[in-house]
């Protein structure tokens, strides 16, 4: 950033004990907007490529304080999508951290298997389910075996 654009830039920030709050535009999900050369940037990348360098490729940043309009650069880290995706607060985020499915069974190697969209499955669910499936399917045949006897009409 040139020195004018750094000034701006720093104007439109509240240093604060924590964060560097963004007190200017935002995005629709909180983050902040800032202006140069013409093209609309995210001021938290902004940011952290003038204080700590350059973002990887094929990485995003993590606000580490969990706060979107936070430009403090030692606030954020590089790290993949997927990662970002497991720290949040959104379901990819709390469905990573559960330790034990609905029915309190613990997400072992051994009783897990993942899905083809990669979610977790619990396998001693699949087994109940599948054990409740053959007896819903008996009773099923047995139901209908019992109306046709008894002659009612559908």
């Amino acid at each position: 950033m040139t020195p004018s654009t750094l000034n701006r830039f720093e104007a439109k920030v509240r240093r604060t004990e924590h964060c560097w709050e963004w007190i200017a535009a935002r995005t629709v999900n909180g983050y902040g907007k800032f202006g140069v050369g013409g093209k609309t940037c995210v001021s938290h990348r902004l940011a952290y490529e003038h204080w700590r360098g350059p973002i990887p490729e094929g990485l995003n940043l993590d606000h580490l304080c969990r706060n979107r309009a936070c430009v403090n650069p030692w606030h954020l880290e590089a790290v993949t999508q997927g990662e970002n995706l497991r720290r949040g607060i959104g379901s990819p985020g709390v469905n990573s951290r559960k330790t034990h499915c609905l029915r309190g069974h613990e997400f072992t190697p051994e009783n897990t298997r993942i899905t083809p969209r990669g979610c977790r499955a619990c396998k001693a669910c699949a087994a109940w389910y599948m054990r409740g499936s053959e007896k819903r399917k008996q009773y099923m045949r047995d139901y209908h075996k019992r109306r046709k006897e008894m002659g009612v009409a559908w």
